[in-house]
């Protein structure tokens, strides 16, 4: 059945490039299904224009702040539409890396040691000394709250330390200090519509020194390996970790949780994301083609689950 939907994508976060690729990837799948797709740049007009749609659904494309840190969702809740992915308290959860790091540690999952500064100006030598006797070098530094490692840090002295500290704070005033883990990037998406599943494990390997904005968005500038290189007992446990991040944080639809696999086979959880990319570049759609899901389908189980998620909603009536 042909349905009215809307993609929302574009918005004014730091990730407003990737997210009208990534919406513009979602609306063409959406169409080739048949369905009627309006595709909607988050702004001031966005709450009419989506009361006054008469829309089936709305698919979230939008990356980083507003789009996913719960906002548009209570947004949405507010206007009783169904939209994909996570809920509220998720969304904000998981885009509060500082918050989700404790909530993931204090379950027992495997977290690098970490700290959240406030950073309104420069930092003074001494906190740099501090931090860097602490958590040693590298030393990774990042926003709180941003994606796609913008404003990310992975500093090898401490001129660099210092720098990275204001770079990520004309992010977030909220700057978030974390040991370096060695060991095998990889990453693992997450599917939940409603049943779980846990997709293959994906290797990252970046032409840059850094798996870093230009790497994941440039084409040819880095690779995904699946399965990931590393033993059946590491995947296992990374699989394993994964799937209890997504559910301890109360994730739903899909994210993607990226991790270091140290030589041990220990998996360090770097942090979750509920709306990862969904371009032609992306980590979760080469994931899940790997479990045998064509694009396409992702977006309908997306939004099948959103709309069977509203039908068994259990609270106030609409207005």
């Amino acid at each position: 059945m042909a349905l009215k939907l809307a993609v929302l994508r574009g918005g004014r976060s730091a990730e407003r490039e990737v997210s009208l690729r990534s919406g513009a990837q979602v609306e063409a799948a959406l169409r080739g299904l048949g369905h009627d797709v309006v595709a909607v740049d988050l702004d001031a007009n966005t709450w009419d224009v989506l009361r006054d749609g008469g829309f089936a659904c709305v698919f979230n494309a939008l990356h980083g702040r507003l789009g996913e840190d719960g906002a548009v969702q209570g947004m949405l809740e507010l206007l009783a539409i169904p939209y994909t992915g996570s809920g509220i308290l998720a969304s904000a959860l998981c885009m509060d890396k500082s918050r989700a790091n404790s909530v993931m540690a204090g379950a027992g999952l495997h977290i690098p040691d970490f700290e959240e500064l406030e950073v309104k100006e420069g930092v003074a030598a001494e906190v740099i000394e501090r931090l860097v006797g602490r958590f040693g070098l590298p030393l990774v530094v990042k926003p709180v709250r941003e994606g796609s490692t913008i404003g990310l840090t992975i500093a090898q002295d401490p001129d660099a330390a210092a720098s990275g500290l204001v770079l990520a704070a004309r992010y977030d005033r909220r700057v978030l200090v974390q040991r370096f883990q060695a060991g095998t990037e990889i990453t693992v998406g997450v599917l939940a519509t409603p049943d779980v599943q846990v997709l293959p494990t994906l290797e990252i390997v970046s032409d840059n020194p850094v798996y870093d904005y230009d790497a994941k968005y440039t084409a040819g500038k880095s690779h995904h390996i699946i399965p990931a290189r590393i033993e059946e007992r590491a995947q296992a446990t990374a699989a394993d970790a994964a799937g209890r991040a997504f559910v301890l944080l109360g994730c739903a639809g899909m994210a993607r949780v990226d991790i270091i696999v140290d030589a041990k086979a220990t998996p360090w959880i770097l942090e979750v994301n509920t709306v990862p990319g969904l371009t032609e570049l992306s980590l979760l759609p080469d994931a899940a083609r790997a479990a045998g899901i064509q694009f396409d389908q992702l977006c309908k189980r997306l939004v099948d689950h959103a709309i069977q998620r509203q039908a068994h909603r259990v609270g106030p009536p609409p207005a």
